[in-house]
C-alpha cells in the first residue's frame, strides 16, 4: 500500500492546500488515491473528495484504538494505487504537551514516511534550522520529503531550498507560490466547506496545475513506495438485524459533518440509510425507524431552516411520539426552540429541546473529551463511558429535558463507539 503523510510545522502552514493539490494531479494521471485525515476533521475532507473524487476516511488516535485504525485504513486502501493522509495541527502536536495522538504518532503507527509543509513566508536560511528541529526531534519518524508554501518568487524558493538541502539533507520537493486565487476561505470553525464555494472546482484545478509545475511528483511518489508493511487486521463482522432499519440522515449545505467510516458502519451493519434536506424537503422520509441529525452550520442558514415551517413540526411531532434520533453539533442546535446569531437575530427551529442556541464571537470550548451517559440512550447504558471531541462557538441555555438526553452543547461523537461495538 504505497502511501504517504502531509504534515505542516503549524496549523495554518498550508497542509490542505498541498493535499488538495496533489490529489487532483494524481487523479489527472489516473491515480487512483484515497485520501485519509488525521483527527476529528469534516471540513478539510470536504476538499479531499473535491479533489480525489473520493470521500475520506478520519483516522483518530484518540476516538480509535490501534486495531481500529488499522482495520479502517487497510479497508480504504483496497484496490487504490495510493493513499494520501493529511494529518492535523503541527506533526508534533498531540495532547497536551505531548506527541501523543499527534500527526507524528499516527506516522509511525502506520509507518509511514512524513512529507512536511513549511510556511517560508518571511524566512530563508532560518527554514533549514525549522526543518533540522523537526527532523531531530524524533529520530523513529520517517522524514521522507519537504514541501515548501508560500514562497514569494522562484528566487525565494531557491534559496530556501539550497538552505535546507545544505544543513538537513532532507529532499526539498517543490513548492506553492502566494496565490490569492488558491487561498481557501475560512469560517468560524475553519475553512469554508468545498460544497459551499462554487469557485472550488477552479481552486482545485489550478492548484492541480501549480503542483504539477512546481513539484516533483514522480519524488513524491517514490517517498510513497518507501512505506512500511502493514499486517492484516481481521475485518468486521456484518450486522444481523432482526428486520430492515431506515435511517434518515440530514445531509445538505446546512448538515454535512459526517464520518464516512460512520456511515458505512451503519450500513454494514443492515440499516438502510435516507438522506434528506433540512433546507428543501418539507418532511421526513417515510417508513424511517431514527433520524441522525449531525453537525454543520445551521446558524449561516437559520433563516432558510425556520422558514421551512412543516419539517421542522414534523420532526418536532416524530420526536414526541417516540422516534429514536442522535444528534449532534448543529443537529442539537437544530432541535432547541431557536438559534440566536452572533448579531442578535431570533430564528425558530424544531423546538423539541426547550432553551435555545446562541451563537457567539469566540470559541466556547475545543479538544478531546470524556463523555458519560446520564441515562440510558440509543448509544448505550446509563453509566458507560465513551469519547467524544468538542469545537463549538455556541452555547444552548435553558435546557429543562431529562437528563437522558444528554448533556446539553457537547458535539458527541460516536465514530469510537461504532467501530468499536
Amino acid at each position: 500500500m504505497n502511501r504517504l503523510v502531509i504534515a505542516g510545522t503549524h496549523s495554518g502552514a498550508g497542509k490542505t492546500t498541498v493535499t488538495a493539490g496533489l490529489l487532483a494531479a494524481f487523479r489527472k494521471r489516473g491515480l487512483k488515491t484515497q485520501p485519509f485525515k488525521v483527527g476529528p476533521d469534516y471540513i478539510d475532507t470536504s476538499y479531499h473528495l473535491a479533489a480525489s473524487g473520493r470521500a475520506a476516511y478520519n483516522l483518530d488516535g484518540w476516538m480509535l484504538d490501534s486495531d481500529s485504525i488499522l482495520r479502517l485504513f487497510t479497508c480504504g486502501m483496497e484496490g487504490m494505487d495510493l493513499g494520501v493522509i493529511e494529518g492535523v495541527m503541527g506533526l508534533y502536536d498531540g495532547i497536551g504537551s505531548t506527541p501523543e495522538r499527534s500527526t507524528a504518532e499516527m506516522a509511525k503507527l502506520l509507518d509511514t514516511p512524513v512529507v512536511l509543509v513549511v510556511d517560508a513566508g518571511g524566512m530563508s536560511t532560518s527554514s533549514a534550522a525549522l526543518v533540522l528541529g523537526y527532523k531531530v526531534f524524533d529520530k523513529n519518524l520517517r522524514l521522507g520529503g519537504v514541501i515548501i508554501n508560500n514562497v514569494g518568487s522562484v528566487r525565494h524558493y531557491q534559496l530556501v531550498k539550497a538552505a535546507i538541502s545544505s544543513y538537513t539533507h532532507v529532499p526539498v520537493l517543490g513548492y506553492l507560490t502566494k496565490r490569492e486565487s488558491v487561498r481557501l476561505p475560512s469560517r468560524h470553525l475553519g475553512l469554508l466547506p468545498a460544497d459551499e464555494i462554487r469557485s472550488s472546482a477552479g481552486i482545485i484545478d489550478e492548484l492541480a496545475e501549480m503542483v504539477e509545475r512546481c513539484i516533483d511528483l514522480d519524488q513524491v511518489i517514490n517517498i510513497s513506495e518507501n512505506a512500511g508493511d502493514i499486517a492484516p487486521v481481521r475485518p468486521l463482522p456484518a450486522g444481523k438485524l432482526r428486520g430492515p432499519v431506515r435511517i434518515a440522515v440530514a445531509r445538505d449545505e446546512s448538515f454535512n459533518f459526517y464520518y464516512r467510516s460512520t456511515l458505512e458502519m451503519l450500513v454494514r451493519q443492515g440499516a438502510d440509510l435516507v438522506f434528506f434536506s433540512p433546507l428543501q424537503h418539507d418532511r421526513l422520509p417515510e417508513n424511517i425507524d431514527g433520524l441522525y441529525l449531525g453537525g454543520g452550520f445551521p446558524d449561516v442558514f437559520a433563516d432558510k431552516l425556520a422558514a421551512n415551517v412543516s419539517l421542522r413540526e414534523d420532526i418536532r411531532r416524530r420526536l414526541e411520539e417516540g422516534l429514536p434520533c442522535y444528534a449532534e453539533c448543529g443537529g442539537l442546535l437544530y432541535l432547541t426552540e431557536r438559534i440566536v446569531t452572533v448579531d442578535g437575530k431570533k430564528y425558530p427551529m424544531a423546538g423539541f429541546f426547550d432553551g435555545q442556541a446562541v451563537m457567539t464571537g469566540c470559541l466556547q470550548r475545543f479538544g478531546y473529551v470524556h463523555i458519560e451517559f446520564a441515562g440510558d440512550n440509543i448509544l448505550g447504558k446509563k453509566g458507560q463511558i465513551a469519547r467524544g471531541h468538542e469545537f463549538h462557538h455556541s452555547l444552548v441555555e435553558g435546557i429543562t429535558s431529562p437528563s437522558t438526553y444528554g448533556y446539553p452543547g457537547m458535539i458527541g461523537n460516536f465514530l469510537e463507539i461504532c467501530l468499536n461495538y
